[in-house]
Order: structure tokens, then sequence, then C-alpha cells
């Protein structure tokens, strides 16, 4: 890999991830528009790496509290809805939400990989799920916070989650859209919807580097580096600046593009 490889697809990584656009989307048309190879399962372990560390460093404080008390939570009844600490609760909703996409990703994982990468698909699933999303933060909702989910809130989020197994879907994109439909703020899903991405991200990850150790391959560690700081960087402005940019702003540029997006690669795919 040269340089500006491993810049492009580092930031490209780093921003799609956490923004409502689809990060598969984007990094396929990497190939289209360049006479780049693939980039290998090592720099997307170094991508993924990047980005975990981009949102565990942002939300730092908070997993401080919600890990805390989490713990504590094992000896008690914070699970109740009732109950007075909200970071354990927020820590439990995270970590229920997050069982049913590994359970359909784990069962499905040789199907998505071969069968659902079609440029097409992906073209319908950003315009289908861009207008959800529009739809979504169109509709007047109550506000509520994070931390002001509910158990069935937090399952339903996660369903919602599994959908983003189809390329083109968006994970951040979908579960922000159930977030918005549930009445949580703009602020409030975003949010729940990053730290969702943590437990997710951490598992793709470690489900390649075990493709690494059972396959070694000779590994470039100055891209491997470069390719972790790069989206890493990019990944936590890109959280940071989201978040204030739809507090004021909202998701409707986002869907614009998409649907953009989506009539460009039915056209240029069809």
């Amino acid at each position: 890999m040269d340089w500006l490889q491993v810049v492009v697809l580092s930031v490209i990584q780093g921003l799609t991830e956490f923004l409502p656009i689809s990060s598969s989307a984007h990094l396929i048309l990497v190939p289209v528009l360049t006479d780049w190879n693939d980039q290998g399962l090592v720099f997307d372990v170094a991508m993924h790496l990047g980005s975990l560390l981009a949102v565990v460093f942002y939300f730092r404080h908070d997993l401080r509290r919600m890990g805390a008390s989490w713990v504590k939570s094992l000896r008690g009844s914070t699970l109740r809805e009732g109950s007075d600490d909200p970071d354990a609760r927020l820590a439990w909703w995270v970590l229920l939400a997050t069982i049913p996409v590994c359970a359909v990703g784990f069962a499905l994982h040789d199907v998505i990989e071969v069968s659902m990468r079609s440029p097409l698909l992906i073209g319908y699933s950003l315009i289908v799920f861009g207008l959800l999303l529009g739809y979504a933060d169109w509709r007047k909702r109550s506000g509520r916070s994070e931390y002001q989910l509910t158990l069935l809130d937090a399952m339903l989020i996660g369903l919602a989650q599994v959908l983003a197994l189809i390329p083109g879907t968006s994970r951040s994109g979908i579960t922000i859209t159930a977030a918005l439909l549930l009445g949580l703020s703009r602020e409030g899903a975003a949010r729940f919807s990053f730290l969702l991405s943590i437990p997710v991200t951490a598992l793709a990850a470690g489900l390649e580097i075990v493709g690494l150790v059972q396959v070694p391959r000779e590994i470039d560690w100055q891209a491997m580096a470069m390719g972790v700081v790069l989206s890493g960087i990019s990944a936590y402005l890109c959280i940071h600046y989201f978040i204030a940019f739809i507090k004021r702003i909202g998701m409707q540029p986002f869907v614009v593009y998409r649907i953009v997006l989506g009539l460009w690669l039915l056209w240029f795919f069809w």
C-alpha cells in the first residue's frame, strides 16, 4: 500500500463509521474510482482499532461511570426501571442491545460477506433507510436522553441494529433512526448509537484479529500504525462535530446525501 491509499482509506473509515451514510457504500467506491488493490485484513484491523480507540476516548468519562455502576449493579437490582442509578442501567442497555446483531452476524457472516455485497443492494439500502431516517428526524420527538431509555427501547434499537448487516444501511444510521422513532432527542439518539458501536466494533476487530492469527501474513507496521492514528483522529473529530451539528441542523443533509449517493450507485452499476 502506498501512503496516499493509507490516508484516503483511513479517513474514509474514520468518518463514515459514525456518520449515518454507510461506510460500506463509500469503501466500495474506492476500487471503482482508483486502481488500488484490496487493502487486506491487516489494514482493516488497524482502521477498526482506530475507530474503537476514538469512541472510547471520547466517552471515557461516561464509560468510567457506567463501568463502576455496572459492577455495583451485579450485586443489586439496577435493572429495575425505577432504579436511581442511570449509569448502570445505560451500561446494561448497551450490552443487551448488542446481543441481537452479534447473534445474527455470527450466524449469517458468510452469507453477508459473499451474497450481500452488491452495489445495487447498497444503493437501494442508502435510499430506503435514508428516507426512513428523514422521516424519523422530521416527526415530533419527546426529547428524551439516552439515560431515559427503557429496556424495551434498548431491545428495539438492538433489533434495528441487525438491519445494519445489510450493506448500505449504516449501523449508526439505523440505530439513530430507531432511537428517534422511540422519542429520543437527536443528541440522545446519537450518543446511544455511538455507545452501541463500542462492543460491536470491538467484536468485529476481535474476529479480524483471529483471522490474522489463523493465517499469518507479512505486516506493514508503518502502514498499520498510520491507519490506527488517522482513522482514530478522523473518527474522534467526526463524533465531536456530528453531535454539535445535528443539535442545530438535524439529519436532513445526511438524508439528501444518502439519496444522491444511492441514485448514483444505481445509475453507475445498473
